[in-house]
């Protein structure tokens, strides 16, 4: 070989465009649109977190791009009654210390989710009323107090953490102390508002990944991210803006993958208090006596004053589909007959003046402007659509981080708020579980219910949804409760997220619908 070729070699190898085996031996960089908060797996159920935990941490049963249930930790699982699960585990697995997983591992996790301090969405209810035994070091026996089809489903959920870190608080995690998983990637560490870094588990019990390290930095600027990818600087990115898309598609050293997102977009609205913080009469500037987003034909007038269609088409080029239900078309439990309002302002205004504000009043809406795409833009968009319609409305949006503190209080600091919700499930018991059904902490419901809706009729439904076995019957009970929710402007759809993500030409990725980019499912080409 003459030396041209090995200088051009060398030189392809710099830039990350070697062959595949010569590829596999680099560093990968990610850039993520989500804010990572905490590396404790059971702190906060949050996308972003979810996502990140995933490179360290394995479940019992783990998701497909397509969020189909695959073996993970659990080889097998079976019912063998109404109330009973065997659940096999998979032999010669080593956490990244070198100590083997066994069943105990599983029963010190199951412990450790409803313990967690402070958590701001709790996973408790995914283990809530479980039952455990253990016949011998690889098996489980799960009794659960009423026919729970979806156990499997809710395990997908639960990062399976090193026993002896049952009682770790979350900054041992944080720190990288309690970091002992059994995932594809060790930690190595967590600068928080910046990245986290990893190297390749190289006794993972699965495919190993393609990287000896990866890093993922956390970029919640779009434009930083679309720049970064475009100059090389990372080798994917997640969440691109669809501004960025004509030019990104004109450049052959960049690929695109898009596809409808589990991710629901919607307004939560303040349906507790007698008297909400931040709604005004629009004569004295005083706040209202009474709260009046306890009034569904005021809620119904809001969601009337929005124009979705406006929204996916000039914010989104129509990379977002306007929302009607809990979860896009084709979906388990998707209601047929929810179809997102229309846009009409005349009717809102009719609703409103039924509703004893024929002059409408004033309304602090706020949002986050660096967690989902455009955030920002649709919530301007929103506050002039609301104005027209009679509510005179301020737009507050803020970077992530300090807006899901106050959002995800116990207290719940707003009047109405947008806020994001990926089903993990793959289908609507999902965000009824956690954003719609009545809080209860001890029965792990409504653990992301910002707006404390609450609803008998729609309760039962799920209830009972929640222990039928037969598929379909189950599924039907779902779509019922979807729409008395629904109708009820428990909460206002938006839209649904379309998923799209960029990348150099010399990787590839798979799309998913639960919208994770990660570092072990991003091949060389």
């Amino acid at each position: 070989m003459n030396r041209p070729t090995l200088t051009a070699l060398a030189l392809a190898a710099a830039l990350g465009l070697a062959s595949a085996t010569d590829v596999s031996a680099q560093a990968l960089t990610v850039g993520v649109g989500g804010n990572i908060t905490s590396m404790d797996p059971h702190f906060h159920n949050l996308g972003p977190n979810n996502g990140i935990a995933q490179h360290f941490f394995d479940r019992l049963v783990h998701m497909d791009e397509r969020q189909r249930p695959t073996p993970g930790l659990a080889e097998s699982w079976r019912a063998t009654d109404d109330n009973t699960w065997e659940i096999k585990l998979r032999r010669g697995v080593k956490f990244h210390d070198g100590s083997d997983f066994t069943a105990a591992d599983v029963v010190a996790t199951f412990k450790r989710v409803p313990w967690v301090p402070n958590s701001p969405s709790s996973f408790a209810a995914m283990v809530r009323g479980l039952d455990v035994s253990v016949p011998d070091p690889y098996t489980l026996i799960i009794k659960t107090p009423a026919p729970r089809p979806m156990l499997p489903i809710d395990l997908a959920v639960v990062n399976i953490v090193k026993g002896s870190n049952v009682e770790a608080p979350t900054a041992d995690f944080n720190g990288g102390k309690a970091m002992i998983g059994t995932g594809p990637f060790k930690f190595t560490g967590f600068v928080p508002g910046d990245r986290v870094t990893m190297e390749r588990n190289d006794a993972y019990w699965g495919p190993k990944p393609h990287w000896a390290t990866a890093t993922v930095r956390i970029m919640t600027n779009a434009s930083a991210r679309s720049a970064a990818v475009l100059s090389g600087d990372v080798q994917i990115i997640d969440q691109v803006q669809t501004a960025d898309l004509p030019r990104m598609r004109q450049n052959q050293a960049i690929g695109i993958e898009t596809i409808t997102s589990t991710r629901l977009i919607y307004l939560h609205l303040d349906q507790e208090r007698d008297a909400t913080p931040f709604a005004f009469d629009k004569a004295t500037g005083q706040p209202l006596a009474k709260n009046p987003l306890k009034d569904k034909r005021v809620r119904e007038a809001l969601s009337k004053a929005i124009n979705r269609e406006g929204i996916t088409r000039q914010i989104f080029d129509g990379q977002a589909i306007p929302a009607g239900g809990l979860l896009p078309d084709g979906m388990y439990g998707v209601s047929p007959n929810l179809k997102p309002d229309a846009f009409n302002t005349q009717a809102a205004q009719t609703l409103l003046r039924d509703a004893g504000f024929p002059n409408g009043f004033k309304l602090t809406i706020h949002g986050p402007n660096d967690r989902y795409p455009e955030d920002d833009k649709v919530l301007q968009a929103i506050g002039p659509m609301f104005t027209r319609a009679g509510v005179e409305t301020q737009v507050v949006t803020q970077p992530w981080a300090t807006y899901a503190s106050q959002s995800g209080r116990p207290t719940y600091a707003y009047s109405l708020m947008l806020v994001g919700w990926g089903s993990d499930t793959g289908e609507t018991s999902s965000p009824l579980r956690a954003l719609l059904a009545t809080v209860n902490p001890d029965a792990g419901y409504g653990a992301s219910n910002r707006g404390r809706y609450s609803n008998p009729a729609m309760d039962a439904l799920l209830a009972k949804a929640l222990q039928t076995i037969d598929p379909a019957a189950r599924e039907k009970l779902l779509i019922e409760a979807s729409e008395v929710a629904v109708r009820d402007y428990g909460l206002i759809p938006l839209y649904y997220a379309v998923n799209i993500w960029a990348m150099r030409s010399n990787v590839t990725y798979q799309s998913r619908t639960d919208e994770y980019t990660l570092a072990q499912f991003v091949k060389p080409r």
